[in-house]
């Protein structure tokens, strides 16, 4: 039988939407789209780069629960309302994934809160170790 296994931020929107942060299924990591907030204190940056340096703390962290690291991402998403948001951050997502080299893809759409600037979403395999 496949693991498959939930694992919560404390987000409150993974409560009030019902979903969980990231997923292991098996050898497979899906984290949800994650976005600047700092879910402990439940605030978030005005700024893009802060935002998008929010969203990989948040993500490293359901990766660490998971097993795994930025080492084991295979794709990744960026989701901006702005696409002119987009180059700003590139140094802070490079510091990421510049060694792991994921497939990508940018999106330029809508975001459930209009504070959210960016939004971050990866699948990994964990590796065996």
């Amino acid at each position: 039988m496949t693991e498959r296994r939930a694992i919560l931020s404390g987000s409150v929107f993974e409560e009030r939407i019902g979903y969980a942060r990231a997923v292991v299924h098996g050898d497979r990591v899906y984290v949800s789209g994650t976005t600047g907030f700092d879910y402990a204190a439940m605030t978030i940056s005005d700024d893009v780069v802060e935002q998008a340096a929010q969203c990989l703390r948040n993500i490293e962290a359901a990766l660490a629960e998971a097993g795994c690291t930025f080492a084991d991402v295979v794709r990744v998403r960026y989701l901006l309302p702005s696409r002119e948001d987009f180059e700003p951050c590139w140094p802070v997502l490079r510091k990421a994934f510049a060694d792991v080299r994921p497939a990508a893809t940018m999106l330029e759409c809508g975001l459930a809160d209009p504070r959210m600037k960016i939004e971050i979403e990866v699948d990994a395999v964990r590796a065996v170790r």
